[in-house]
């Protein structure tokens, strides 16, 4: 038996990598930590709190109403997104020069910036020269995001589908492509018909893409800010005001370092935690299935 010798001197070569993720990541995070236990007055007046910070952050019924917010946003652009997503990516042509002009018009929103994006919906939906706004209006319903907290959401969330839809369809796509064209002449032998192909060929093997593109489109509509804050400003009142925004207020507003920072961690780890559970959970029940499949 001839013992095999392993070579770890490739761990050299992202040793900067590491180096650099230290400094630009790990240093600022035990800053904001640093922070979190102080009471800080001036460049040279601060006094230690411990968890005082945090035990008010927990317990301020404006962060738990902002929390239950983002969390309902999240979970339902989610709920949409994905399922739209896939959809698409399976109505699109597969090969020539239709794929190359449908996927060049699917990246379309996702090239622009979050902010414009913002300023776009906030001039469609306007009831005087918006296009959505005026037709709504037009149809007789009276529709106002500044006033009417059902319509300020609706706009909020169809303003993410239309912007990352098209992220989730673009992964969906890619993860279809890569399926072995023998399986589908397996399955057309068998008679299979659209369902069973989608349902045992299909989505399996677009499980990995999708724990790839939820996971990417949870971080960003739990830390959404930009889009929101142009659209709605927070409003009407404190309907669409989400966690990204209380922090950003509680930080550069009030100028309250201790609590914001304590408040940002805690946002972290929200976001750590969720994420984990979620990407443990699908990698179980794959595993499950896999083993049962197996036996």
């Amino acid at each position: 038996m001839v013992n095999k010798v392993h070579n770890n001197k490739a761990w050299l070569l992202v040793l900067p990598m590491l180096v650099l993720v230290a400094f630009s990541a790990i240093i600022p995070l035990m800053t904001v930590v640093n922070y979190s236990v102080q009471d800080v007055f001036d460049a040279n007046t601060r006094f230690f709190t411990g968890v005082e910070w945090f035990e008010r952050t927990l317990n301020n019924a404006g962060l738990q109403a902002a929390l239950l917010r983002q969390f309902a946003f999240s979970f339902t652009v989610l709920a949409i997104q994905v399922p739209l997503g896939i959809g698409i990516a399976l109505l699109m042509p597969k090969r020539g020069w239709q794929a190359s002009a449908v996927l060049i018009l699917i990246t379309l929103p996702l090239l622009i910036p979050w902010n414009v994006v913002g300023s776009i919906w906030q001039i469609f939906s306007r009831g005087d020269i918006g296009l959505l706004g005026v037709g709504l209006r037009e149809l007789g319903y009276g529709y106002n995001i500044t006033r009417d907290p059902v319509d300020a959401w609706a706009t909020i969330i169809l303003m993410d589908v239309w912007h990352w839809t098209p992220l989730i369809a673009l992964l969906c796509y890619s993860g279809l492509r890569s399926i072995p064209e023998a399986y589908y002449q397996a399955a057309r032998i068998d008679r299979a018909s659209k369902w069973a192909v989608f349902r045992y060929i299909q989505l399996p093997k677009l499980t990995n893409v999708l724990v790839i593109g939820v996971l990417l489109r949870f971080m960003h509509s739990f830390m959404i800010y930009a889009e929101p804050f142009v659209l709605t400003g927070g409003g009407p009142g404190s309907a669409t005001t989400f966690l990204s925004q209380s922090l950003t207020t509680m930080a550069i507003g009030q100028q309250d370092l201790g609590p914001s920072a304590a408040f940002s961690l805690i946002y972290f780890l929200i976001i750590l935690l969720v994420c984990w559970v979620f990407y443990t959970a699908i990698m179980n029940m794959q595993k499950d299935k896999a083993e049962r499949g197996g036996v």
